[in-house]
């Protein structure tokens, strides 16, 4: 029985694991810098976690738009790579650096300029205000940085160079730590910064993690981190570009957006639910590592083969994983289960906080099963066939039209209590899960999206 529900006649499960290990690794690291911020701002007050937590929200949506940019380019370069054309690839790192950097001067300018005006979106708490203003304006000039890093990871990841993009992510992410604790604390001589410290640890890692980049492209023989691929023109390309990658933006951003509206509606419940979210938000993320992990990893190694034009393997490969993304799901809760009592130990919460920070961790548990089935799914099968407009449909109505409007109405109208708002808006996956397996079983994500003659003389114009 065992060797007939895990028979790997591709070498399938071979092949995700090699590339999990390292995506895995990254997302450890990015959700222990997130811990870090909290656990070292844990001696600094509640304030300043909650003004992070709020200010963070600004960083989380700019990361899914930036994730979704580079899913978008990853549908195309994974194909591409399959099909064995470098010379397309390079076209489409060029694309999504030019959409990446005109998004990201947005946020700069909004984060260096208006700070506060955005802080009161979330909070009408003064001293939440001034301090995540701070964080916001160190914050604003990483942005175009963080960009370039993120479309260039992405293309790296999508060919299969996950260890090159796991070493840059381990390299930023340590430094961001070390110098969190130096300026947080005033270690070595430093100031002791506390919520700007953050920030400017943050900023630093971020100009160092560009920089490698660039010395990584420098020794590359073909994907380079090279602005001259910006002014490649191919109207093919780029067709498909905003075909395919659009949806997907679309999609990550409400998304992004709508997680980010929780918050909103959190923040207005008082300081203490944005501090017990602040912690619940940390744990999550270290719930979720694996699934999201074996979610980026099956989208590139499906992408590689639906280039190849296997289409029935593609199959086959989508339903193996399906089984490990279920396992993986199970023990993340497993995971969030097993933290919980640590975390309860060692928060420096308000007595209500950590009532709230209990049972939050409790619904956590299942969670993220409904998080893991839909992200393999949404941007990991689907994206890996071409298919970005389920999502952006589906994610649109769940997110606006259900969870949304639930949680404003829960909240502000029957002004239910906080754990009764965060369980009403913690059922947005579950919700959509009929819908999305639907879609999965009747196989109209599964497309072969690469073209053959791209650059004849009417399809592309290089740059001199």
């Amino acid at each position: 029985m065992h060797k007939k529900i895990f028979a790997d006649s591709t070498g399938f499960y071979r092949q995700i694991f090699k590339l999990v290990l390292p995506i895995v690794i990254q997302n450890l690291l990015s959700a222990a810098v997130s811990s870090a911020d909290i656990v070292m701002l844990n001696y600094v007050g509640q304030s300043s976690i909650s003004a992070v937590s709020l200010a963070s929200q600004y960083a989380n949506i700019l990361f899914m738009v930036y994730y979704g940019l580079g899913t978008g380019a990853t549908m195309l370069c994974a194909q591409y790579f399959g099909k064995g054309d470098m010379r397309a690839i390079q076209v489409v790192e060029g694309i999504a650096l030019r959409f990446s950097l005109v998004i990201s001067l947005a946020f700069s300018s909004a984060a260096l300029l208006i700070p506060e005006l955005m802080m009161k979106i979330f909070t009408n708490d003064t001293e939440l205000i001034t301090l995540g203003a701070s964080y916001l304006r160190f914050m604003s000039v990483t942005y175009l940085c963080w960009g370039v890093t993120e479309v260039y990871l992405a293309v790296l990841r999508s060919i299969g160079r996950v260890t090159v993009s796991m070493a840059l992510n381990v390299l930023a992410f340590s430094l961001n730590i070390i110098l969190n604790a130096v300026f947080i604390f005033g270690l070595f001589g430093a100031p002791k910064l506390g919520v700007t410290g953050v920030a400017l640890a943050t900023a630093a890692s971020r100009v160092i993690e560009l920089i490698c980049c660039f010395f990584v492209s420098f020794f590359s023989k073909d994907i380079k981190l090279n602005f001259r691929y910006m002014f490649l023109r191919n109207k093919l390309l780029f067709q498909d570009f905003v075909r395919l990658s659009l949806p997907a933006l679309g999609n990550d951003v409400i998304w992004g957006v709508a997680f980010s509206t929780y918050s909103i509606i959190i923040g207005h419940l008082g300081t203490d639910a944005v501090a017990a979210n602040s912690f619940v938000i940390v744990v999550r993320n270290f719930g979720t590592i694996l699934c999201f992990g074996i979610a980026s990893a099956g989208g590139i190694l499906l992408g590689k083969v639906i280039g190849e034009n296997r289409l029935e393997d593609a199959k086959e490969d989508a339903k193996k994983l399906m089984k490990l993304t279920v396992i993986s799901g199970a023990l993340g809760g497993f995971l969030i289960l097993a933290i919980t009592p640590f975390v309860l130990k060692y928060a420096s919460l308000s007595e209500t906080a950590m009532h709230y920070l209990k049972y939050m961790l409790l619904i956590n548990t299942y969670y993220v099963m409904g998080a893991a089935v839909n992200t393999t799914l949404i941007a990991g099968v689907f994206r890996a066939g071409g298919d970005s407009r389920f999502g952006f449909f589906c994610d649109t109505i769940d997110m606006w039209c259900y969870a949304v409007p639930l949680g404003f109405i829960a909240a502000f109208v029957f002004k239910l209590p906080v754990m009764w708002v965060y369980f009403l808006l913690c059922t947005d996956e579950f919700v959509k899960w009929p819908w999305v397996f639907r879609h999965y079983k009747s196989g109209k994500w599964l497309n072969n999206i690469t073209r053959d003659n791209l650059f004849s003389e009417n399809t592309v114009q290089d740059c001199q």
